[in-house]
């Protein structure tokens, strides 16, 4: 990997240090000193399509601001997202096809194949499944001490979803956040020191988990989960022939239902602490709930970006992207474009029209279970405010070193009582 150190620091100190032609918005450690922000800003007055010739995955264009991130996006015959849909390509011999990173004809029916498990009838059966299981996290957390609120809430919230989205057993949900981990945590979303041949282990023994699983499901009628509905499906039904297929699109299941409520979830409580007006707000009216939802999945944008490649050549904001080029979409970028969502700095739990993020995508790769992450959300926060007058953050967060994952790994809380 390219050494960036060079490069890091001047970043870090000042954005506006390091001439534009050498300003490399991938790096990782950006986003887990929360500089990124203000690297974005300056791109997007500067300079909104940006081209960095050399960073740690190549050379690629920086779409930064919301109106060109909505028309590249939704711009499926000129941006492709064959072979991958993030800034850094798998590696060689381990490619795990996915229907994310698939163009039509091959995206749509895959998609629809998955999409059951999350509809809006299905919802409706799981929202007081979702109730249920908050209720219980929530009751069993301590007063007057510290503790993580990610482990304890966060990940335990999500992982419980997961599993019953997956229909496995609960006692084996640990599993699924460890194999979303490990599959995000790798040296082509900017996280340092992966090794790779452990992390490759890791996901293998998932793959055998995921083909028992399936070959049971598939000797059973039909039922709503994400593999019963794969393997019954005429479209998928064959995938589990195609094991790095079958893995590529569980595991994509898996960090879109984990990461994104996951580090929302833990992002409510800190955007709260440090916008305590807006605490006060919630406190007086508990209807802005949500509102509030979207307002925190603006203001976190789970996941950083998402990845395009030019189709042929394209003429966009006065540059010529050229057939074949790497496009990120930055949309934590998009999502604090003034021009696009008035005062968009701030956290606002009233902001008129705070679902008109882009943190889910555009289009028809626009993330199909945004509902069921806005209404775990929801249910949290309607739970949290039935209990807790407020939780306090104790401790400046950690924050994971990744330049697609925008996460937390520890938010130390305390909840008065």
């Amino acid at each position: 990997m390219l050494d960036t150190s060079d490069q890091l620091q001047p970043l870090l100190d000042d954005p506006y240090s390091v001439s534009l032609d050498k300003l490399d918005p991938s790096l990782a450690e950006l986003f887990r000193h929360q500089k990124h922000h203000a690297v974005f800003k300056r791109l997007r007055e500067e300079d909104p399509i940006h081209f960095t010739p050399n960073s740690p995955f190549g050379p690629f264009w920086s779409i930064t601001k919301y109106a060109d991130i909505v028309a590249v996006d939704g711009d499926h015959k000129r941006f492709s997202n064959e072979p991958d849909n993030t800034i850094g390509d798998s590696p060689d011999g381990f490619q795990t096809p996915q229907f994310l990173a698939m163009d039509p004809p091959r995206h749509t029916p895959q998609r629809q194949a998955a999409q059951g498990a999350v509809s809006p009838k299905q919802l409706s059966e799981l929202e007081p499944v979702i109730r249920r299981r908050v209720r219980a996290i929530l009751d069993a957390l301590p007063r007057n001490e510290e503790f993580n609120w990610v482990d304890l809430v966060s990940r335990e919230m999500t992982m419980r979803m997961l599993a019953t989205l997956f229909d496995i057993p609960q006692e084996d949900r640990h599993l699924l956040t460890l194999w979303s981990d490990t599959a995000v945590t790798t040296a082509q979303f900017g996280v340092e020191g992966v090794d790779e041949e452990a992390r490759i282990a890791i996901l293998l023994e998932a793959l055998e988990y995921f083909q028992a699983v399936w070959k049971d499901r598939a000797s059973k009628p039909p039922q709503a989960d994400f593999i019963s509905l794969l393997a019954h499906n005429p479209n998928t039904a064959g995938m589990h022939e195609r094991p790095m297929e079958l893995m590529g699109n569980l595991m994509l299941l898996i960090i879109g239902g984990n990461d994104t409520t996951r580090n929302s979830a833990s992002s409510g409580v800190v955007a709260l602490n440090e916008n305590p007006a807006e605490y006060d707000k919630l406190r007086a009216d508990r209807a802005l709930i949500p509102n509030m939802v979207s307002e925190i999945i603006r203001w976190q944008t789970p996941l950083s970006h998402m990845r395009r490649t030019a189709k042929e050549d394209v003429e966009l904001g006065g540059k010529t992207i050229a057939k074949g080029d790497k496009v990120v979409m930055w949309y934590c970028s998009g999502n604090r474009d003034e021009d696009a969502i008035p005062q968009a700095n701030r956290f606002l739990i009233d902001r008129p029209m705070a679902r008109r993020h882009v943190s889910f995508g555009f289009g028809i790769h626009r993330c199909m279970g945004n509902r069921i992450a806005e209404a775990q959300l929801r249910i949290l926060w309607e739970e949290i405010m039935r209990r807790f007058d407020r939780i306090e953050v104790v401790g400046e967060p950690v924050r994971v070193s990744s330049n697609m994952v925008n996460g937390f790994d520890e938010v130390r809380v305390r909840i008065p009582g």
